[in-house]
């Protein structure tokens, strides 16, 4: 069998670093995890090939090699997704596809030959035992949480890892929490499933073999889901793990604000060689958390807890989301005031939306304010439903917001008030050596932000005062400038 995995291609996001990547000399931000993982299932007998869109085109020649042409994706890519079905049925290809968009919403793709629904894990084997005795069926969903410790390493030889900015492992699936506008739960459960502390330590391994030297990102929505595992067996595998490889990789992951409450388990992370979480925040009104079931987020100092994890040494990057029921209309004031204050230099501001599955899409469905399915990119000025506040003052507060935050004055402020409390907290005991790429990145950030930017003038600023007065930040300043690039062009091309 000829089997052809294809990553549909997404339009230019916040996450997605396009404007960034150029600088840097890469396609992508991250590989295809899902559909890595997926061609570790096939039979060993078959031919595999994989072509993600991002960084490669997909010709008809592709199409024409395969026996079945196998399609992952999300939300955001389902425009990419009904092009690559409808190219497959005219040349006569089968296809089969699988991951969250179809899992959410199988019955828009009558298009798809084969639908394999939920987790790989149950559900992929049933098809393969079907496709041998060519009665495959039109879909398969077991509607069941299968543990992770059978999950295969991910097909990692399929792709150029030099294409790629990051590299991505995961450790869990499910989240405690139930926020109402999130569908990780419908996706995966509230129950914490792992794998098991020899299976990251391969995958690690793994990774390290193929000679990646970077970030490797835990894609896990919650990683401090079962903190006790973790302090116990999982952190410190991989604590001994790194020091024995003098410390290879920078480490990040997602995470909930909760972790501010655990010492402990914040100086672990830093051990390991994280060097940066992403926590969801939200909003800084209490009502509005209470309205999204956001409950690990309050009865809390929001602005303490960001500042006890920067102080342990890792940066905070964070999503917040305006267009709540509850939202009052200083909002947008009391947003751009925190972001300032919490010195947060990646801040993800979006537009609430409602995912099809979460307890806020049922909710909207009720009271009759649904207008259409997500676009699966909160910062393209979307909204899929019918706001309390008036649509218009909710999407010129939201401008404001972005205005407040990524003009280049208040970021590369931002930058600079973020770098000097980390100098002081002491940034992370080991930092892992500079790359050629890293080099060659730095040069292009000269030329396109130093030379070519509307905002070189505090780019070399930063340059300087970081290079004298904090050295060792050096490679997080210039990243972070050249982060500030992407985002401007991002909200600009939005808004």
């Amino acid at each position: 069998m000829k089997a052809l995995l294809v990553y549909p291609d997404y339009p230019s996001t916040f996450w997605g670093f396009d404007s960034a990547l150029k600088i840097v000399s890469k396609k992508a931000s991250e590989p295809p995890l899902g559909l890595l993982t997926v061609a570790a299932m096939m039979p060993d007998d078959w031919d595999i090939k994989l072509i993600d869109m991002k960084v490669e085109p997909l010709l008809d020649r592709h199409l024409l090699w395969a026996d079945l042409v196998f399609i992952g994706a999300m939300s955001i890519q389902r425009t990419s997704v009904v092009e690559i079905a409808e190219r497959c049925r005219r040349i006569g290809v089968r296809t089969v596809a699988g991951g969250p968009l179809f899992t959410s919403c199988p019955e828009d793709f009558p298009q798809v030959d084969h639908l394999v629904l939920g987790e790989a894990e149950v559900t992929f084997a049933p098809f393969l035992t079907d496709l041998a005795a060519g009665v495959p069926l039109p879909s398969y969903d077991a509607g069941q949480y299968p543990g992770i410790r059978q999950s295969p390493m991910p097909r990692y030889d399929l792709i150029d890892i030099n294409q790629y900015a990051t590299m991505d492992i995961q450790y869990s699936r499910g989240c405690p929490f139930d926020c109402e506008f999130c569908d990780i739960t419908t996706l995966f459960g509230h129950k914490v499933r792992t794998k098991s502390t020899a299976q990251i330590l391969r995958e690690l391994e793994n990774i390290h073999t193929m000679g990646w030297r970077g970030t490797v990102f835990f894609v896990d929505d919650n990683f401090i889901g079962n903190a006790t595992r973790l302090k116990q067996d999982v952190l410190p595998a991989i604590i001994e793990f790194m020091k024995a490889r003098h410390y290879p990789f920078n480490l990040s992951t997602q995470l909930s604000i909760d972790l501010a409450d655990d010492p402990d388990l914040m100086r672990m992370l830093v051990d390991a060689g994280f060097t940066s979480v992403f926590v969801g925040i939200e909003t800084t009104n209490v009502s509005s958390l209470a309205e999204c079931g956001k409950t690990q987020n309050t009865d809390r100092n929001l602005l303490d807890s960001v500042t006890r994890i920067q102080m342990a040494g890792l940066e905070v990057k964070a999503g917040f989301i305006v267009g709540f029921d509850n939202d009052p209309s200083t909002i947008f004031k009391q947003m751009s005031r925190f972001i300032l204050e919490s010195r947060i230099v990646t801040a993800m501001v979006g537009l609430l939306n409602a995912p099809r599955g979460t307890r806020l899409y049922k909710r909207l469905l009720d009271e009759n304010r649904l207008l259409s399915e997500v676009t699966g990119d909160n910062t393209d000025c979307s909204l899929n439903f019918v706001p309390k506040m008036t649509r218009s003052v909710l999407i010129d507060g939201y401008r404001q917001v972005l205005k407040n935050i990524y003009s280049a004055e208040p970021y590369y402020e931002r930058i600079r008030s973020f770098l000097i409390r980390y100098k002081k907290a002491g940034s992370p005991p080991r930092m892992r050596r500079m790359q050629r790429s890293d080099i060659m990145g730095f040069f292009r950030s000269i030329y396109t932000i130093g030379l070519r930017g509307k905002d070189r003038r505090h780019y070399w600023r930063l340059l300087f005062e970081t290079l004298f007065r904090r050295p060792r930040l050096f490679p997080m300043a210039m990243t972070y400038a050249v982060y500030g690039h992407h985002f401007r062009k991002i909200y600009e091309s939005h808004l």
